[in-house]
């Protein structure tokens, strides 16, 4: 018998027939099906069902507890908490069963218990599918294992190259800093390493794991530096994305952020940098939300932050909150001793970033390059060996080679006209010649390595660089 004419548009009528109609088909579709009330009591089993739950008749399981019927069973929890599975796979009498399981509610929406249906025993037709899953699942691990990368710090203490008093003692600090999460200011020229420092920091810390996100405070326009740090809310000025865009802080979340010339942070901004320090909490630009986060801080400046506080450039407060460990990083003309190490380092950098073949620097060439003042730094130090061995054709670098390329007179002087027979030798003429004797003497000593031959003379190696210079000595081909 059909149902009159009225009831076809009777929504009411059709919710409960699709219900029904739903019901029907499931059961005939699945490969089986069970239904507990709310306090986990089997009320329904089909035929289907029973030989997967050794039974052999419905009745065997009508009015059981359903962990008896199914052991470790998350029916119950459905009944009792209202919330669907749809999918799960679970295992039973050593067979893995594709199941989904929901709620089942009177008219008054009140639940009232559960049903579960099998939708495959077997695996075998859903490979395709759990392949496609394995290699979501793959994709996004790769996504993320890159953007994870391209947030990654990649220098170490081993990276910060140096043993004279300056760069020593700021390995020291850094690495006392690495154990704690206070924020760290690095001060010092510009080119000395204060990234690389940084990143070292984090390296060594139990942020490790997490981003490093690196800002250039004095790059980003005045206009936009509150949304580059804060982030923005969806829709917050026109323009903006409308799905908001996260802020530098909420990148780092959980790891750390390198502010780069802090000193040149509008004082505007200061304000809420401060803020940020003492509440670690942050609020998006065109939003009244705030959230946490935890981020340590490591600031950097090549200026004098004192002179910009007592010029009113500069927060007094923040200073002092950024200035809880100082690490002030050496200029390269106060390290010379460090010349040779730091040079091979930069040179095994520039070997394996480009298509040179093994560089070596000569003793004579380290001997120019102490001649000069360094206002670049390391920076500087790396841009002239680069440029030098691109100019070189056989990847030895000596003193002639950088000559040609440092803004100093690096030329080898020539030796004095020769004198007359019986002539008197001054006495400054004759300790120079004495001098540069006695270096000649330790280089072949040493077979030119710089080191041995300033150990056995007593003198640092920074000062036998500067005779070198000054004698206009090219040694050896011995490299350092």
């Amino acid at each position: 018998m059909s149902a009159p004419s009225s009831s076809i548009s009777d929504p009411v009528y059709l919710r409960a027939r699709a219900m029904e109609t739903l019901f029907e088909r499931l059961e005939q579709l699945c490969e089986g099906a069970i239904a507990i009330d709310r306090g986990g009591r089997v009320v329904y089993v089909n035929e289907k069902y029973l030989a997967a739950l050794g039974l052999e008749h419905p009745t065997e399981a009508i009015g059981r507890s359903i962990e008896e019927v199914i052991p470790n069973s998350l029916m119950r929890k459905v009944a009792e908490t209202g919330e669907p599975i749809l999918l799960d796979i679970m295992e039973l009498g050593g067979e893995q069963l594709v199941v989904t399981r929901m709620p089942i509610e009177d008219e008054n929406g009140t639940v009232i218990g559960a049903i579960g249906f099998v939708l495959y025993d077997h695996l075998e037709s859903l490979k395709p599918l759990l392949a496609r899953v394995a290699q979501l699942e793959s994709d996004l691990r790769l996504a993320r294992r890159q953007l994870s990368n391209s947030r990654a710090a990649r220098f170490t203490f081993a990276d910060f190259v140096g043993k004279t008093p300056g760069i020593a003692q700021a390995k020291e600090l850094a690495s006392r800093a690495a154990r704690q999460s206070v924020t760290v200011l690095l001060t010092g020229e510009t080119g000395t390493g204060k990234e690389m420092l940084a990143q070292a920091i984090h390296n060594a810390s139990s942020r490790a794991e997490k981003p490093f996100v690196s800002v250039n405070v004095a790059a980003i326009p005045d206009t936009l530096i509150e949304s580059e740090f804060f982030g923005t809310a969806p829709g917050a000025y026109t323009g903006a994305d409308r799905r908001g865009r996260e802020g530098k802080f909420r990148i780092a979340d959980g790891g750390t952020l390198f502010l780069d010339e802090i000193g040149e942070m509008p004082l505007q901004l200061q304000a809420k940098l401060l803020r940020v320090l003492q509440e670690r909490e942050i609020e998006p630009l065109g939003s009244d939300k705030i959230s946490k986060v935890d981020v340590r801080v490591i600031a950097a400046t090549n200026v004098d932050l004192r002179k910009r506080v007592s010029d009113g450039a500069f927060r007094p407060d923040l200073y002092y909150r950024l200035n809880v460990l100082a690490i002030e990083l050496p200029p390269l003309r106060h390290c010379l001793d460090d010349l040779p190490d730091i040079c091979a380092r930069l040179l095994d950098d520039i070997s394996g970033s480009g298509d040179y073949v093994k560089a070596k620097i000569t003793p004579s060439a380290l001997a120019a390059l102490a001649r000069y003042d360094w206002p670049g730094n390391v920076r500087e130090l790396r841009n002239i060996l680069e440029r030098a061995l691109i100019l070189s054709d056989s990847g030895r670098l000596t003193g002639e080679d950088v000559a040609r390329i440092l803004p100093v007179d690096t030329e080898v002087r020539l030796a004095p006209p020769a004198r007359p027979a019986g002539a008197v030798v001054p006495y400054a003429e004759a300790e120079a010649e004495f001098e540069k004797h006695m270096l000649e003497q330790a280089l072949a000593a040493s077979n030119g390595q710089i080191t041995e031959a300033a150990r056995m003379l007593r003198i640092s190696r920074a000062t036998f660089y500067k005779k070198l210079a000054k004698f206009g000595l090219a040694t050896g081909p011995a490299a350092v």
